[in-house]
């Protein structure tokens, strides 16, 4: 198969989007040499019906063969997991620097891994407050065609520890994303809160941080957080928000 085919190119959006286990599934599929029209819908898992009737339009218009697109298939799954194993985690901190300890900002980190962000963005936070930059990259993602979304707190789920807007109204100028929330109703414990703060890009790279989705909490306070690229810890946190969104525990705003 010639390098730059289409079915390389669908191939790698592929992985990305399902991750190596699905991929090997639609391996499997193809190489069963099931009707074309019934693979799509032969896996109910988000994205597997698009990412799969693009492979399979790829495959057709590249003439590449069932077996072989299925090798290809496969082997492009083995390798993202073989690099997805390779995990990376490096330290990041909002407020004041030190010259001898070098250390990631995390307005800087925060604001990068948004704009890495090919497919989809995750973000959770218990306060937020327009930050420019991160509004900026926000918008940008949305505009190059991400999925974002973000779950935060509400004044009511706060109770008296918030004030002021509603953190949902940080992100009133970034048209086309999505916001939920944890319906007071739902929550077994009074005063439960939604307090994490995180951020996942693609399913690959995740910043957990004590920082809201601040100005303070991104540059002024002292904050604490970790970067982790690669392994299987940003993959769980974005499916643990989808099955939180699919059982209904988490809400539309």
């Amino acid at each position: 198969m010639r390098p730059g085919s289409r079915l390389e190119r669908a191939a790698a959006e592929a992985v990305v989007r399902l991750g190596p286990v699905r991929l090997r599934v639609l391996a499997g599929r193809i190489a069963e040499g099931r009707p074309r029209a019934a693979i799509p819908s032969s896996v109910p898992a988000p994205g597997f019906a698009e990412e799969a009737r693009a492979v399979l339009a790829a495959q057709e218009a590249d003439g590449v063969s069932d077996a072989e697109a299925a090798a290809y298939l496969r082997g492009v799954a083995d390798g993202h997991a073989r690099h997805a194993d390779a995990v990376r985690v490096e330290s990041v901190w909002s407020g004041p620097g030190t010259h001898p300890v070098p250390v990631r900002a995390t307005a800087q980190v925060l604001v990068e891994l948004v704009a890495e962000a090919a497919h989809e963005l995750l973000l959770m936070t218990y306060s937020a407050r327009p930050y420019q930059p991160l509004i900026d990259a926000l918008t940008a993602a949305v505009g190059r065609g991400v999925t974002v979304t973000a779950v935060v707190e509400t004044l009511q789920g706060a109770g008296s520890a918030l004030g002021g807007a509603e953190p949902a109204a940080a992100f009133a100028a970034v048209e086309g994303m999505e916001l939920w929330h944890w319906p007071v109703g739902r929550r077994a414990e009074k005063g439960a809160k939604t307090h994490a703060k995180i951020a996942v890009a693609d399913r690959r790279v995740m910043l957990v941080s004590s920082a809201n989705l601040t100005q303070s909490g991104v540059t002024r306070n002292i904050e604490a957080g970790l970067l982790v690229r690669g392994g299987s810890a940003p993959r769980r946190a974005a499916e643990h928000i989808a099955e939180l969104r699919a059982r209904g525990v988490l809400e539309r705003l």
